[in-house]
């Protein structure tokens, strides 16, 4: 799964980052994001623009908004089946704004778990791959969510954890996040490992248990 992330870059360096897309014109540096706080993502609908959505996905039929709180992750393998993600894989895909995320290591013998920390060797932001969902409340008000793609993990996740989130290649985001339906079989392909070859892990302090702590000690090797 995928719990906790980072986005810390300013926009400045997101806009160098992800050329094509447009962001807010200042956003604070985040160590620390946890479900059912506001992410940044882009959309697909037709305007590449980065937005925040609640993470957690509340899919448009649902009665209470709190099923959000149990959406914060689809598996990539089932996307299509499962009646809460199958509509937005099809029509409401995003990129999930970041630049390194959070996993717990169990200690063998113990009840014990390391948080690490994951990210580019490059240090450089990169996107999930994202479902998202317009809620309406019966008061008229709009909710903006969405959920992170989960996969199989690749060599440097797997002495990690036994998944990890769905990382899209830059040179496919446009087809990710085309406004236009798609079916699963065009789109599975890009539910993959990323090359682990371009990612590094590192224990860390386990500040980052508490959701409260949203700072830049969050990520310092332990």
């Amino acid at each position: 799964m995928c719990g906790r992330f980072t986005l810390t870059v300013d926009p400045a360096e997101m806009g160098a980052a992800f050329r094509n897309y447009n962001f807010p014109s200042q956003f604070v540096p985040r160590f620390n994001i946890a479900p059912s706080q506001p992410i940044l993502a882009i959309p697909n609908d037709g305007n590449n623009k980065a937005d925040f959505f609640i993470w957690g996905l509340i899919p448009s039929w649902a009665k209470d908004p709190t099923i959000g709180n149990r959406l914060i992750n689809a598996r990539g393998e089932t996307l299509a089946e499962k009646p809460s993600f199958r509509g937005g894989y099809k029509y409401k895909r995003c990129l999930v704004l970041a630049d390194g995320f959070y996993e717990w290591k169990k200690t063998p013998g113990t009840k014990a778990k390391v948080p690490h920390f994951i990210h580019m060797k490059t240090r450089k932001p990169f996107a999930f791959a994202g479902l998202w969902s317009e809620w309406h409340s019966p008061d008229g008000s709009q909710i903006r969510s969405c959920t992170i793609v989960t996969t199989q993990p690749n060599p440097i996740m797997a002495a990690i954890h036994d998944r990890m989130p769905v990382i899209i290649d830059p040179d496919d985001y446009q087809r990710w996040i085309d406004p236009a339906a798609q079916s699963p079989d065009s789109l599975q392909p890009l539910i993959k490992p990323y090359p682990a070859d371009e990612m590094t892990a590192h224990p860390v302090s386990t500040l980052v248990n508490n959701p409260k702590n949203d700072r830049a000690e969050c990520v310092v090797p332990a």
